[in-house]
């Protein structure tokens, strides 16, 4: 079949929509209607090339429609059905088998290679194949997906709304639900305030964390952070150093430590910013980092964790996510920007800038 899709057709260049062939779904995968999709860090730094996905590709990778036809053996789901997508992972690794697919051993074959599990790509262009994204690539009004990267979503679900918990949502939530699983009246920095950053925030304050310190550089961002949980907040732009100014905010270092900027020196603030027997994670896509060992990490028995994908099964996870959205008590859909399909540019340039804290792209 025929669809439309945002094709990336060098690093760093526009996406291009235009239209592309899109192979139907073999055995295990799903045809899928993009409602909306969600605009991710993630994508931008395969735009950059950071991530050197083939070119020509179709990026997007947290998408939500309704399935149009399921291939063989897929007898779980069916024409009609809603849908949020979410990372590919083979299934069959030891790390699949024992529940944790966000440390597939193929993790980075299957969503960065620009090839489906069996080597080949369903999208292509004027002959030539155009290479996948996250086993989806949402930014096309259609998409060809693996049983494996979709959550069945109820009926009434709103599709604008959960598309972006497949990935950026979802990571931040379950660093602090999943891994760190923070003990009730404890405390938590989150360095960064979009939409990693804030969907930690609110889930440290569904854990129930005394003092949830966010750390942004954006005024508007900081003060959205407040009404979503945070109990204090500091302005990066007005501290030289961050660890310090996380302990003047509230009183005393934190036990837990997140960063979602990816910036070398973000790192060690957050690490910093820890009490002895502290924990501090690393979410965004971190170049080298250089520490003294001895003071910054085991002297003090610190941890300094990677966490993927936020230690998610998304099938579990992200209904979970939903309900307490449903409870008001995780109100994601407060960071949400929606923007037309074609006006993706725009979105990513708001995105990049901090306009926006989630676009979330709509398919008419």
């Amino acid at each position: 079949m025929k669809t439309n899709a945002a094709v990336l057709d060098a690093a760093g260049a526009a996406h291009r929509i235009s239209e592309v062939d899109l192979a139907g779904p073999q055995a295990g995968e799903v045809l899928v209607r993009i409602v909306a999709s969600g605009v991710c860090h993630t994508d931008q730094v395969a735009q950059e090339q950071m991530i050197p996905v083939p070119l020509p590709a179709v990026l997007g990778h947290e998408g939500a429609g309704i399935v149009v036809e399921v291939g063989a053996g897929v007898d779980d789901l069916q024409p009609g059905d809603a849908v949020c997508m979410s990372f590919a992972s083979c299934g069959r690794c030891r790390e699949c088998l024992r529940g944790r697919p966000f440390l597939c051993l193929d993790f980075n074959l299957l969503n960065f290679s620009g090839r489906m599990r069996d080597g080949t790509t369903r999208l292509s262009q004027a002959g030539a194949p155009v290479s996948v994204f996250f086993g989806q690539s949402s930014f096309a009004a259609h998409a060809v997906v693996n049983r494996r990267g979709l959550v069945k979503l109820p009926p009434d679900a709103d599709l604008n709304q959960t598309a972006p918990l497949g990935c950026g949502i979802q990571t931040g939530a379950g660093a602090v639900l999943n891994r760190l699983r923070p003990e009730f009246g404890s405390s938590i920095a989150v360095f960064g305030c979009g939409t990693v950053g804030l969907s930690a925030v609110m889930a440290a304050a569904l854990a129930g964390c005394e003092r949830v310190v966010a750390v942004g550089g954006k005024q508007s961002s900081l003060d959205l952070a407040l009404e979503l949980g945070a109990t204090h907040v500091v302005n990066r732009c007005e501290f030289d150093d961050l660890g310090a100014a996380v302990k003047d905010a509230g009183g005393g270092l934190v036990d837990y430590a997140i960063d979602t900027s990816g910036a070398s020196h973000m790192v060690r603030a957050a690490l910093a910013s820890c009490c002895p027997g502290g924990s501090a994670v690393v979410l965004g896509v971190t170049g080298e980092l250089t520490i003294n060992v001895q003071q910054e990490l085991m002297g003090e028995s610190k941890s300094l964790i990677g966490v993927v994908e936020g230690d998610s099964v998304p099938e579990v996870f992200l209904p979970k996510l939903i309900e307490y959205q449903r409870l008001g008590r995780f109100p994601f859909e407060r960071l949400i920007t929606y923007y037309p399909f074609e006006e993706i540019n725009a979105a990513v340039a708001d995105s990049a800038a901090g306009r926006a804290i989630k676009a979330v792209l709509t398919f008419g």
